[in-house]
């Protein structure tokens, strides 16, 4: 087995990995990126792996990583695990306790007991909470904003202790809201609008800057995590885009390309945050806290550490990414059909935005 002298593989030695929520919207990309670089790939889903184009060359394991046996068994032979399943905002609480802390405890006891090289735990930049500043940096305090931010925080502090205790390396990337190809859940509400030539509202004036990133930025960076010697790896990563501008510059991209001369229009965000909460309270829109709280603030951390450290040089904008989420989008609407739910896969219902989008 090929490997550098510092204790990494290279990149070009064929390797065996498990992915738990492989057939997840990061899951997929992912999968498609090892293959094409020619490792073994395992997927771990609660979902059915359902991608004709490599459906025929990954093992599906159908199941929860909640289920300790399974995940157990799973992990047998394996040499990387990238830990990307978790429970979303929207989520009841108790699952998204259960799935991003518990689960995280199986995958990252599976992995010990398995003898797994590394195990990359993908977290999330909502550990920061609502921030006082920016750039946001890796040594920053935590805040978790909700069920889903308070999980991300234990679980990467159980990713620690295990690091602490056990001796495993066990690399944490916090990436910023990412996109691209199968990426729909809340951005499928945005390029709907899009498509059917409306102006787009946005909650405040869309000055602020907002961090994006593209999934296949975010499949370097984890790759890197995983072929990189392990003293260099073994820590903290925030993961975004280099290059963007405000809200409303970058969204408007997407319109531009939609080609009918709209618009995105800014409101009050005072106003707009009560309205969203009174009909989030109602259970008539698709929003939930972590959206519209933020929307109108500045959000973004610095990469610095990620170039520095790994090497990371993302390829995409925030423009850039945006609009080829949307060719996606256009190009795979046939494919949709009437599903809906609350995961990246799926089209978010609109509920009461439905009503709205009939006056832009």
């Amino acid at each position: 087995m090929a490997s550098d002298l510092s204790g990494g593989p290279s990149a070009a030695s064929s390797r065996s990995y498990l992915i738990t929520g492989g057939a997840g919207f990061l899951g997929i990309n992912l999968v498609r990126y090892l293959l094409e670089r020619g490792h073994k790939v395992a997927s771990i889903d609660i979902a059915p792996f359902d991608y004709a184009d490599c459906r025929d060359r990954v093992t599906e394991i159908r199941g929860d990583i909640r289920d300790a046996a399974l995940v157990n068994e799973s992990a047998k032979g394996v040499d990387i695990v990238v830990h990307t399943a978790a429970a979303l905002p929207l989520y009841k609480p108790a699952d998204i306790r259960s799935t991003d802390l518990d689960g995280t405890r199986n995958v990252l006891e599976a992995a010990r007991l398995a003898g797994c090289e590394r195990v990359v735990h993908i977290s999330s930049t909502a550990v920061y909470g609502i921030p006082d500043h920016h750039p946001l940096l890796e040594d920053d305090k935590l805040d978790g904003v909700g069920p889903y931010g308070q999980a991300k925080i234990d679980a990467e502090a159980v990713c620690l202790e295990y690091g602490d205790r056990h001796g495993m390396c066990v690399p944490i990337i916090r990436p910023k809201s990412f996109i691209g190809p199968e990426r729909l859940g809340v951005f499928a509400l945005f390029y709907d609008w899009a498509k059917d030539g409306k102006h787009f509202p946005m909650i405040g004036s869309g000055r602020n800057r907002y961090q994006l990133l593209d999934v296949e930025d975010l499949c370097d960076a984890i790759y890197l995590c995983c072929t990189l010697p392990k003293g260099k790896v073994n820590d903290i990563f925030n993961i975004g885009a280099k290059d963007y501008t405000t809200m409303r510059e970058d969204y408007q991209a997407v319109l531009d390309r939609a080609g009918f001369g709209k618009r995105i229009i800014g409101f009050p965000a005072t106003p707009m945050i009560w309205t969203l909460r009174f009909l989030e309270l109602l259970r008539v829109s698709p929003l939930y806290k972590w959206v519209y709280e933020t929307a109108a603030t500045d959000s973004f951390v610095s990469i610095e550490k990620a170039e520095r450290v790994l090497g990371y040089a993302p390829k995409f904008s925030n423009k850039d990414a945006l609009v080829r989420n949307y060719e996606w989008y256009l190009a795979n609407l046939d494919k949709f059909g009437a599903s809906s739910g609350v995961s990246h896969r799926v089209p978010w219902k609109q509920g009461i935005l439905r009503v709205a989008k009939m006056f832009f």
